[in-house]
């Protein structure tokens, strides 16, 4: 029978960054599992994600700290924060509050590929 392990304490500079110091992390909704989007990470923002429970990414397109719904209000809560067991990859169950994607849906995942065809299957959220 499997059990749980020891906690033990953790140190955001144990993960495995990329060659710009960037970690991919997957947001979820905490209470459906849906997969709300994918963006990105340092370890600053690891630490700051975990030190205030206000889940912040890194923003490769301004160079700078992303504190998700700052400024739209579509904020996301820390629930829980896992790392994969390569130390390469992060996912964050959250409380979304409003979309998670800039598009203004739930999840950035709004486009499947059916039949060789896009399929555009969720629009945006009123209001």
């Amino acid at each position: 029978m499997l059990g749980k392990v020891a906690p033990m304490s953790f140190d955001p500079a144990t993960l495995r960054y990329n060659d710009a110091g960037l970690i991919p992390v997957i947001a979820q909704d905490a209470q459906s599992g849906e997969v709300l989007m994918l963006a990105w990470m340092n370890a600053e923002a690891v630490a700051r994600t975990l030190d205030t429970g206000d889940v912040t990414y890194w923003s490769r397109s301004r160079s700078e700290f992303w504190v998700k719904g700052a400024t739209s209000g579509h904020t996301q809560k820390l629930v829980e924060f896992r790392l994969d067991c390569d130390r390469d990859c992060l996912l964050v169950a959250v409380d979304q509050t409003g979309p998670a994607c800039h598009t203004g849906r739930r999840s950035c995942f709004y486009t499947k590929v059916e039949g060789g065809a896009e399929v555009v299957t969720d629009a945006p959220m009123a209001g």
